[in-house]
């Protein structure tokens, strides 16, 4: 969920009454009386200074406060409970998408059964869904060839926690049997796919990346497991993820980039990412917080979507930030991102943050005159796929769409990054008051042992306050896109605040390939939409790589 290039903001804190939240815990401890000199300590640290009488006043309720800490912390709270605060992406005024959804994908019918079935494993989902649809191939001989794949080349990853090789069999010989008699699901019928390790699995253990939690087993499927399993699909794999959702480091090692398997493959959406690029999965789900999608599948060179916030159920996922976590696929393609998102968005009445808005895509679309942003300052930045996005941009006017320069709202995003920690340290209270967040493998200052127990120190004031200017933030970026009147809008993969601005407003995008500038390692760009509004942002994307083909290459080592 955190991207490897995350890092840890300073927090500036201005409210001593709310700083004791997370100060009473680290300075003092049960039974331990809150002094003057205690407050006068803490006053160093949040840039304020208060008269003797004023502490002397403090003293009762700042001690009450500590002692409703410490009752609070008697309770049971697994990381599944969510706040009763609940996050609104929608602005002022915004209209709601009405009607029913539409689905419409490209003709596949041009399909043959390659001579070598191995070449299968580059196939994408709508390819292979014409086989088996047309009975040329079946899901137990495509189950077999990737069970194969991932047994070969999952070691040389390190992108593999458990393989669900029963599971997976006893799947696919039931898709076999229904599209046998007659009864055919949808084009994820009988394919098979992996996950993050962060949802939860009946009968196989959830991870979380994360030594603490290695032998952790939650004895039912996640809704999205349960969605896809609806749809026909099959579960090969759990795969790997950063420990609790940051880089791509987890207790069995470094995920590896199939490009370049010297280098990681980000994080934290590190498995599946490797796993698609490499052809050990047609498709898998992976989860964004801040880049967890975008980052991992611009290194493995995938195509992902991050949907809108609100989208796909949460329900049965590890929770980082619960007014951030986003699930969504990581693909071969665009088309296949549609097709993935298809059958996962929608409520379950468990998940209370969804909406249940219509899901329109088409194939077809014309970019004639199509009005699509780009954001001019950060494109002209000296970056490293400066190069490839310029090229993208050209391409974008050369099927017609008319490229409009624009900037994000003028907000201090960066500022109030803390948002995540905040949540982050509550979601993992737990941890770090046993003490065995010593057994994560990582850290340092940046890395979450650190930052959950600096967020004792994050006052609810402060957090409160953050939410309001991401308040501005959101009614500003429906400004944006309404003063320039554009559906979409370009932005660089890996510069600017881009990244961080959508995670906090909830905005949906697709990140694709668009080249190599070295030859070896892919570059990418992210094509940003309106809330809910998928289906545009997919088909506007798939015109791109329909004209470019830099998703057909695939790591040579595992051809």
């Amino acid at each position: 969920m955190k991207p490897k290039y995350y890092k840890v903001l300073p927090v500036i804190i201005v409210s001593v009454s709310s700083f004791f939240l997370g100060a009473a815990f680290i300075i003092t401890s049960e039974n331990t009386t809150v002094t003057k000199e205690i407050i006068t300590a803490a006053e160093k640290m949040i840039g304020l200074k208060f008269t003797e009488a004023q502490q002397d006043t403090m003293l009762g309720l700042v001690s009450d406060h500590l002692k409703n800490y410490e009752n609070i912390r008697k309770e049971n709270l697994p990381n599944s409970i969510p706040p009763a605060v609940l996050f609104n992406p929608i602005p002022e005024g915004f209209k709601a998408p009405a009607g029913k959804s539409t689905f419409v994908l490209s003709d596949y019918s041009k399909t043959k059964l390659p001579k070598d079935k191995n070449e299968l494993a580059f196939y994408s989902v709508g390819q292979l869904a014409y086989l088996i649809r047309t009975r040329q191939v079946t899901s137990v001989q495509l189950t077999k060839i990737f069970i194969e794949r991932l047994k070969k080349y999952g070691q040389t990853l390190h992108c593999i926690v458990t393989l669900t090789e029963d599971r997976a069999m006893h799947e696919a010989q039931k898709a076999d049997k229904e599209i046998a008699s007659g009864k055919y699901r949808g084009p994820l019928h009988g394919i098979p796919y992996g996950v993050k390790d962060l949802l939860d699995t009946k009968s196989y253990k959830t991870t979380w990346g994360a030594a603490p939690y290695k032998d952790q087993l939650i004895d039912e499927d996640a809704t999205v497991i349960k969605k896809l399993g609806e749809a026909g699909a099959v579960l090969v794999a759990k795969l790997s993820m950063g420990e609790l959702a940051m880089d791509d480091v987890w207790f069995g090692g470094l995920t590896r980039n199939p490009w370049d398997t010297t280098q990681g493959s980000s994080g934290s959406s590190a498995g599946s990412a490797a796993a698609v690029s490499a052809g050990l999965v047609p498709f898998a789900i992976g989860t964004e917080t801040w880049g967890s999608i975008v980052a991992p599948s611009t290194r493995c060179g995938d195509t992902g979507l991050r949907p809108t916030y609100g989208r796909v159920s949460r329900h049965g996922a590890m929770a980082l930030s619960w007014s951030m976590d986003k699930i969504g696929p990581i693909c071969r393609n665009v088309e296949d991102c549609a097709i993935v998102f298809n059958y996962i968005h929608g409520p379950d009445r468990m998940d209370q943050t969804l909406y249940n808005f219509p899901f329109n895509y088409s194939s077809k679309i014309s970019l004639k005159g199509m009005r699509i942003g780009y954001l001019s300052k950060d494109f002209n930045h000296d970056y490293g796929f400066k190069t490839n996005d310029s090229l993208t941009i050209k391409e974008m006017e050369k099927l017609g769409a008319i490229m409009i320069p624009i900037e994000l709202p003028d907000i201090p995003v960066n500022d109030i990054a803390f948002i995540l920690d905040s949540e982050a340290g509550a979601a993992f209270d737990e941890l770090t008051r046993s003490g065995k967040d010593a057994m994560l493998a990582r850290q340092g200052k940046d890395n979450w042992p650190n930052i959950f127990r600096s967020s004792r120190f994050i006052p609810a004031v402060e957090y409160v306050n953050a939410n309001r200017v991401r308040y501005l933030l959101i009614q500003e970026m429906e400004k944006m896109l309404n003063d320039n009147r554009i559906d979409l809008y370009l932005a660089p993969s890996d510069e600017g605040d881009n990244s961080l601005a959508t995670n906090l407003t909830g905005h949906p995008l697709v990140v694709v390939p668009n080249g190599s500038n070295d030859g070896v390692h892919p570059t990418s760009i992210t094509f940003v939409g309106r809330l809910f509004e998928e289906g545009k942002i997919l088909a506007v994307a798939k015109a791109y790589q329909d004209a470019t083909g830099f998703q057909s290459k695939h790591p040579p080592m595992f051809k």
